[in-house]
């Protein structure tokens, strides 16, 4: 009895040891707000400055100087040119704890601003071979500034902090010129974390059909596989007064864009999700000509496995059939670009307590599996992952689509995502501290 009282005694003395880094970070994040509030305007003229400046994929130059320039005044341990344009910021906190990573994307659109902001970008530019307005039509720059948001956050209360912050922020998210890899890619192929093993990843997107100050997580599969294709269908060039004497590409290319579709509707199972999109058909220079050849390019949507090798075998069998029943032939590039992002299940649930303890609970609702890509995959495919959306829409206001011209993101939504994404980190830290 007398050893089992000493060795009550004992754990009693011993036992807050292990918790005293949990502690403060609890109470780090009943500061957060506070801290979000104080930051939250910096934040904001980073973002103005991001969106009216805007980069294409891998052209993120200016915008990676001013990431790695905000993060050195922090103290940031800062790594530049990481996938080209891509920055790695890291912050060791004051207690110890594991290490845990935040990523942002960087890159804008080739897509011409039609908002009223004061802040709007009016940027040209080339790509591929037309001259584009480009835009942040995809909320990349609140991304980047949220992301600039929680840095200084967490940087103001590093003492308290346990463990270490690796922060992301990638270029190329938008899809990597012809011959070039996706940018999360080639950050991971170029070793971005050193000698840092983080425990989790975490990741926000923009969502304009939810308001600022609102978001949505859910467990399992989020953002479909990516696969890109490139068709040159090849005819014989002739008058157009004289359509006997050619072989149309024209004609072949209309056909093929319709045959495409049955893929989707007669092939595959209706109830599994996936998409084929000819996003571009370029043929012909002249009114009067028929041309020699047409060119599609396009997109495929999946969640992987047996629906995406059937899209690609039946859309092989269709350019075959099309292209030899009008005498002409066809080259395809079939490239499978990013793969599904699927959020950690046990890590996705933990990520929706922590939303509801920074935007209250009805704020967040679950998020429903959408056929948008994103190559934050690569990371999920290594470790822990969540990606999560926040709204963008300002309360009561109206807001385009992601990638179109008229898409509105609200100041309000970088203050809310900065709490958003710090509660996150502070409270995965806090748990796996020693």
């Amino acid at each position: 009895m007398l050893r089992a009282r000493v060795a009550l005694r004992l754990l009693a003395v011993l036992l807050p040891l292990p918790v005293a880094a949990p502690l403060a970070a609890a109470g780090l994040a009943d500061r957060l707000p506070e801290l979000a509030a104080k930051h939250g305007p910096f934040a904001v003229t980073c973002r103005h400055d991001i969106h009216q400046h805007p980069e294409l994929s891998y052209q993120e130059v200016e915008t990676g100087k001013r990431v790695a320039a905000e993060l050195r005044k922090l103290g940031l341990e800062v790594r530049t040119g990481v996938a080209k344009t891509g920055v790695v910021g890291v912050l060791r906190g004051g207690k110890p704890g594991p290490v845990v990573a935040v990523r942002a994307d960087m890159d804008a659109l080739p897509v011409t601003e039609a908002t009223d902001f004061a802040f709007r970008s009016t940027v040209r530019t080339t790509y591929q071979g037309q001259e584009v307005g480009v835009a942040h039509a995809c909320g990349h720059d609140i991304h980047t500034s949220v992301q600039l948001g929680v840095a200084s956050m967490l940087a103001d209360a590093r003492a308290d902090l346990p463990g270490t912050v690796v922060f992301v922020f990638q270029p190329a998210e938008e899809g990597a010129p012809p011959g070039e890899v996706t940018g999360a890619r080639r950050m991971l192929d170029e070793k971005l974390f050193g000698d840092l093993v983080p425990k989790a990843i975490f990741g926000l997107h923009s969502q304009p059909r939810l308001d600022a100050g609102q978001a949505d997580v859910a467990p399992g599969p989020v953002y479909a596989a990516v696969d890109r294709f490139r068709v040159t269908l090849h005819g014989k060039q002739s008058h157009g007064a004289h359509p006997e004497e050619g072989v149309d590409p024209i004609v072949m290319a209309a056909q093929a864009v319709m045959a495409l579709q049955t893929i989707r509707s007669r092939t595959l199972d209706p109830t599994v999700p996936s998409v084929v999109t000819v996003g571009i058909l370029r043929s012909g220079e002249r009114f009067n000509i028929i041309p020699a050849d047409a060119y599609l390019e396009g997109t495929v949507r999946t969640y992987g496995g047996d629906v995406q090798a059937t899209v690609q075998r039946r859309m092989r069998e269709i350019l075959d059939g099309i292209s030899k029943a009008a005498g002409g032939s066809y080259e395809i590039a079939y490239e499978q670009t990013t793969p599904a992002t699927v959020n950690d299940d046990a890590l996705a649930a933990r990520v929706r307590r922590s939303l509801e303890a920074a935007l209250g609970a009805d704020n967040v609702t679950t998020a429903t599996p959408t056929m948008g890509g994103e190559d934050f995959a690569y990371f999920a495919n290594t470790m822990p992952a969540v990606y999560f959306e926040i709204g963008t829409r300002e309360p009561g206001g109206k807001s385009g689509g992601l990638h179109t011209p008229d898409f509105r993101g609200s100041d309000l939504a970088v203050e809310a995502g900065m709490k958003a994404m710090s509660r996150i980190v502070v409270d995965f830290l806090a748990s796996d501290a020693p």
